[in-house]
């Protein structure tokens, strides 16, 4: 039987990435909306769309996805899920495996979509970029159903408003990726490839004011999974998914259609 590492409070990673810190929001007028079809990366298989509504300094995201990987380890598979900004806010192309590993990891795009802006955690959970590998807070399973409303910083708000943010949601199959569940991630050497690497990816563009009616249910519980989830690293070695890490993943990126 696989051991199983608990998710615990842990010190923050040094990723030697460099993060975009959080800046206090500030106001501005009147209420936008943004909006992007999530593709799938990496031959994940999953699918799925996103919309951002601002008025002044709160943010409404509302994210649906499915074909996501489904279990790891006899648990629910935690996809992490972030605004990341600060770059080109584009999406990968394949050209981004520049090791011809098969896997376009994190790193290998970082100088196109750029570093996380905003977590997107269910519940209170922390949504700056220190909670980007809090997994107990991240949405879990193969169907992703999110809407959350928060206070976002300028950093995100300035990136929304020029058209480079974008978001990404993390997390392969081992049993349909091998590459991805025998190689140890490029951020976190103790984790998987799989554990850090994009599923879906799509950059945000202006959409009509208050998007669409999509009624989805919160799952600020149900895809918490506050207990613990277990996570298997290469060699059968046993990785702490870190609940309160900082975590920085960029890829670089292609708008893809």
């Amino acid at each position: 039987m696989k051991n199983k590492a608990v998710l615990l409070a842990a010190p923050a990673l040094g990723l030697g990435i460099v993060m975009l810190g959080a800046a206090p929001a500030m106001a501005h007028d009147g209420p936008h909306s943004y909006s992007a079809m999530l593709d799938e990366i990496n031959s994940s298989g999953a699918s799925g769309e996103v919309w951002i509504d601002v008025d002044g300094t709160t943010a409404t995201v509302t994210l649906n996805a499915s074909g996501l990987a489904a279990e790891f380890d006899g648990a629910p598979y935690p996809h992490v899920q972030h605004i990341h900004i600060g770059a080109q806010g584009l999406c990968p192309s394949d050209s981004a495996d520049e090791n011809g590993d098969g896997i376009i990891s994190t790193t290998e795009g970082g100088p196109s979509y750029g570093a996380i802006g905003t977590t997107l955690s269910v519940g209170d959970a922390d949504k700056s970029p220190a909670g980007g590998l809090d997994l107990a807070a991240a949405p879990s399973g193969a169907t992703i159903a999110y809407e959350e409303t928060f206070e976002i910083d300028q950093a995100t708000h300035d990136a929304l408003e020029a058209g480079t943010a974008v978001v990404v949601v993390h997390g392969l199959d081992p049993a349909t990726q091998p590459e991805s569940g025998t190689s140890p991630s490029d951020l976190v050497p103790e984790l998987p490839l799989a554990a850090t690497s994009p599923a879906l990816c799509g950059a945000l563009d202006a959409a009509p004011a208050g998007g669409v009616d999509t009624d989805v249910t919160t799952v600020a519980d149900a895809g918490a999974n506050g207990g613990a989830l277990g996570v298997v690293a290469m060699g059968g070695t046993l990785a702490v998914m870190l609940a309160a890490g900082a975590y920085v993943v960029g890829r670089r990126v292609v708008r893809d259609n």
